[in-house]
């Protein structure tokens, strides 16, 4: 194969036939929320019909010869071509760059623009995938290529975040539009809490620098869940659908992520933005001139500043007054802008800004704004689109709302929603006559280990329960906490056959973890000695925890709930495994 190729390098990356045989898959990125295809990803396929074993050697062995960018070159310009056949309004195309590409002799800037030109395509539409699985050796030429990219208005993503030593650096150097976070973070992050956490600071740390972040991978509901909920913008995934070489497959929205966001019934708390805190100040395109903004501000004078949106309303960033006044008040400013030869493209103003989706809520929009105290506030956008701005005194007017709401309604050990949300999820239940699985835990023997070890071990034991649950049970399902060492769990529509072995699961796995909260002597008697409630010394087993699964068919009355609901709880103490009852009419 290499010797092939070294006799015949020029040819290899010409040949016609061999060209031909390449194709393009394309996987949608859709929005995590709405279910909308924002772009697709480009991903070549049959390598393995010009003689190579993977897509990788393929690449290696254009490098070795010194035509990788020749090769992609070509290989860019039968992406774009096919793209521009998608009917599908605004959508943009990522494309993996091979940073090694950058090392040939041949290297230069500018074909891409011809290319999109001839397509009839934006350069906003291309976003250039960067990775770090190649070593950068001249990082300066990197920087200049990827500020020449940025100048000329197309995106940089960063590819596979969080798999190679170098990611953080390479998100330095780059000032991403996007970052992917790799397969390997998102697999079963919905039961790995170390992967949740570390996504999560992923997430938190680009929204804070201004970019948006694509999870990649997704493949089960679960993660999906899990992905929404640390606020991932946009995904990927066989859970939307595998790449497809027909372009007929890609579809302009995917009702089932848009159903999955409504289906989401846990969120029962007051955690959203109260839309009367928002202004809705007036936007500037960004293809306006200076002229342009000179009137705007003459317009609006109460206006220190001006979003900046593209031709999709989405926003760009922000333009200060301050930083135009120097030449917009001078003798000749207006005069001069109104010149096209002098006339400056607004991107030369434009500021970045700190920015949420309505549908994070007030705790995502409180949380971002504190780690940001330079910001005047912070915009919002409904559905990808620009929608408003939310000042400083309202956010701290939401602030001390939203904290009066957490005080009533919010655990204050485990942060989980307490009784007042309890009852409104069964009334819910009731009165849309949901079908339904309610379970209540309660810990076994646990006021006589809260006096024997005291109550910051017992604060422990809560604490470690209330991660195991979340950690077994989906976030598509409502977790809630009684208080002291009652927990609840709202299930809906749901197999009670896969919710008793997931609650035996949860009982199991905290037996077994709360025996680090013991000494080893009482751990190897497997008991403590302690008072009981009449003052008596007695033996007490260790920490359990007992379950009762009430299951609410449609039609099922209240009154039949409650009047089981006691027995149930109370029968549910003396055995070591979930125990269930059917609440009939």
């Amino acid at each position: 194969m290499s010797t092939k190729i070294g006799v015949e390098k020029l040819d290899f990356a010409f040949r016609p036939i061999d060209v031909d045989k390449l194709d393009f898959a394309f996987q949608p990125i859709v929005n995590t929320y709405t279910g909308k295809t924002y772009a697709v990803e480009a991903l070549i396929r049959n390598t393995d019909e010009l003689g190579f074993k993977t897509i990788q050697d393929f690449f290696d062995e254009l490098n070795k010869q010194q035509i990788l960018f020749k090769m992609d070159m070509i290989l860019r310009k039968k992406a774009i071509e096919k793209f521009k056949k998608i009917d599908i309004k605004n959508l943009k195309l990522f494309y993996n760059l091979d940073n090694r590409m950058l090392n040939m002799p041949d290297f230069k800037v500018g074909e891409t623009a011809e290319i999109l030109e001839a397509a009839n395509l934006e350069q906003n539409q291309l976003c250039f995938e960067i990775t770090e699985h190649h070593s950068f050796e001249d990082e300066d030429l990197l920087k200049e290529i990827i500020n020449v990219y940025k100048k000329q208005n197309y995106h940089i993503a960063i590819d596979d975040f969080g798999t190679g030593i170098a990611g953080l650096h390479l998100l330095y150097i780059a000032e991403a539009n996007f970052i992917k976070i790799d397969r390997f973070f998102i697999n079963e992050i919905n039961r790995d809490s170390k992967k949740r956490l570390f996504c999560s600071s992923i997430v938190e740390m680009a929204h804070i620098m201004g970019m948006k972040v694509i999870a990649e991978g997704i493949e089960t509901i679960e993660e999906y869940y899990t992905c929404k909920d640390i606020k991932a913008d946009y995904i990927q995934g066989y859970l939307i659908s595998k790449p497809s070489q027909n372009i007929k497959f890609i579809q302009k929205s995917y009702s089932e992520i848009r159903g999955l966001f409504k289906k989401d019934r846990r969120a029962l708390t007051n955690n959203f933005i109260d839309k009367s805190y928002i202004e809705k100040i007036v936007p500037l395109n960004i293809n306006s001139s200076l002229h342009d903004l000179f009137l705007y501000f003459k317009e609006h004078t109460q206006n220190t500043f001006v979003p900046i949106i593209n031709n999709e309303k989405k926003i760009e960033g922000v333009i200060y007054e301050v930083d135009i006044k120097e030449l917009s008040y001078s003798q000749y400013g207006l005069s001069l802008a109104k010149n096209v030869s002098f006339s400056t493209k607004l991107r030369t103003y434009i500021k970045p800004v700190l920015e949420i989706d309505i549908a994070w809520g007030i705790d995502k929009a409180l949380e971002m704004f504190n780690m940001r105290n330079d910001s005047k506030g912070i915009f919002v956008r409904k559905n990808d689109a620009y929608y408003g701005f939310i000042n400083l005194n309202n956010l701290l007017s939401l602030s001390y709302k939203r904290n009066l709401e957490i005080a009533q309604n919010q655990n204050p050990l485990t942060k989980l929603p307490g009784n007042k949300q309890i009852d409104n999820f069964i009334q819910k239940i009731f009165k849309k006559n949901i079908p339904s699985h309610i379970v209540y835990f309660d810990f076994n023997d646990f006021k006589p280990f809260n006096d024997y070890y005291g109550f910051r071990q017992g604060y422990r034991a809560i604490l470690m329960f209330s991660e195991i649950l979340q950690k077994h049970i989906s976030t598509e399902n409502f977790i809630a906490h009684i208080g002291g060492d009652d927990f609840f769990v709202g299930f809906l529509e749901k197999d009670y056959k896969e919710i008793y072995l997931l609650i035996n699961q949860v009982q199991q796995e905290f037996k077994s973890s709360a025996s680090s909260l013991y000494s080893e002597e009482d751990l190897n008697n497997q008991f403590i000695i302690t008072k009981d409630r009449f003052g008596t010394d007695r033996k007490f087993n260790l920490l359990s925890v007992s379950s009762a699964i009430v299951e609410i068919k449609k039609d099922t009355s209240s009154e039949i709930f409650n009047s089981n609901l006691g027995k149930i709880k109370k029968a549910s103490k003396t055995v070591p495994h979930p125990l269930g009852i059917c609440c009939n009419l």
